[in-house]
């Protein structure tokens, strides 16, 4: 006689957790709703607490026995510890951010405005010590693309050579960071220019030489005839001549993969920075990553809603000089900006 198998208190628990993380977690990448996950993490961790560590709400009890004082008290005093370490590093990190935001405006308020906003493309390029190829990235852009104005936006991010002077061509907007703000920061301030000014497109691209200006009339075309609300240019689909490493293009697709699981998005490239986004549509994105922020981007993006394209596009290798993206914690950073973008 075949023996049934015995399904215990402990299996039916430790299902209801997975089930109900797995429910939380779709509800999330589907709708963005923070309350849906953390009520699903809170009741699973209960779950499972039931499930493997019943002994721990015991533990939990007697800790407030007066002859576990001592231990209280250590607790106490290690948790106190705690929560001033996390006060002082949100202390920091808001002066920063606070910092950051004021030099953005002044230099917002600094840059000179222009005619025709809502006709044109604003190309942002934020730029660091690029002095040796910005001056022929600016002079490649065309005056015009599908009938809109081509206007150049150069942020020079607290570059130590003379990247801002060698920008300045045929009424190119430039401005200059004192301070260097990350990829990130560059490119706030840049929106926050083609924002004033009401653009009806805004292009991003390298200032190393990478981007082939070749691609811009593709890659507005979506956002002009009203397909798309964000483009984004992809090497995977596309060509790949940037010489990165494998271990780099490995990383790339990792995490264009967690992209995807985390937000249902379907694409290929989740670090290029080849991208046109529809210029009314800036408003709605969070950003405040300074250093990784095409993750940032994208899950904004989808979180808002934008209606995402991607197309095949070039990637050349520099034309000079070195690459600005960090060698150590590059990873760490990255997994930092999704996670923090996908729960804020």
């Amino acid at each position: 006689m075949m023996q049934v198998p015995i399904i215990t208190l402990d299996s039916i628990l430790l299902l209801l957790a997975i089930g109900v993380l797995l429910w939380g977690f779709e509800r999330y990448r589907s709708r963005f709703v923070k309350s849906d996950l953390f009520a699903a993490v809170i009741f699973a961790s209960g779950l499972l607490a039931m499930a493997f560590a019943p002994g721990l709400f015991g533990v939990l009890g007697g800790a407030l026995d007066i002859q576990q004082r001592p231990l209280v008290m250590s607790m106490a005093a290690n948790l106190g510890l705690l929560t001033f370490l996390l006060y002082v590093s949100s202390v920091v990190q808001n002066v920063r951010g606070d910092l950051s935001e004021l030099t953005r405006n002044l230099v917002v308020d600094d840059a000179p405005m222009t005619d025709g906003g809502r006709e044109s493309i604003y190309v942002v390029i934020p730029a660091y010590n690029e002095a040796e190829t910005i001056k022929s990235v600016v002079q490649s852009l065309p005056d015009r693309v599908r009938g809109h104005y081509i206007q150049p936006v150069v942020v020079s991010d607290g570059s130590a050579d003379n990247t801002a002077e060698r920008a300045r061509y045929n009424g190119t907007i430039v401005v200059e960071h004192p301070l260097n703000q990350g990829q990130g920061g560059a490119l706030k301030t840049g929106f926050e220019i083609a924002q004033r000014d009401g653009a009806a497109v805004v292009v991003t691209m390298d200032g190393d030489g990478q981007h082939p200006v070749e691609e811009l009339d593709r890659l507005v075309s979506p956002i002009i005839d009203g397909e798309a609300d964000y483009v984004m240019g992809s090497r995977h689909i596309g060509q790949d001549e940037s010489g990165n490493s494998i271990v780099r293009q490995s990383g790339i697709r990792f995490f264009t993969v967690l992209i995807n699981v985390l937000t249902k998005a379907d694409i290929t490239d989740c670090t290029n920075g080849y991208r046109a986004i529809r210029g009314s549509e800036l408003d709605e994105l969070t950003l405040t990553e300074e250093r990784f922020s095409a993750p940032e981007l994208i899950i904004e993006a989808r979180k808002n809603g934008l209606r995402i394209k991607e197309l095949p596009i070039m990637i050349k290798e520099r034309q000079a000089g070195e690459t600005k993206k960090p060698q150590i914690g590059y990873a760490v950073g990255l997994t930092r900006a999704i996670l923090i973008s996908w729960l804020r």
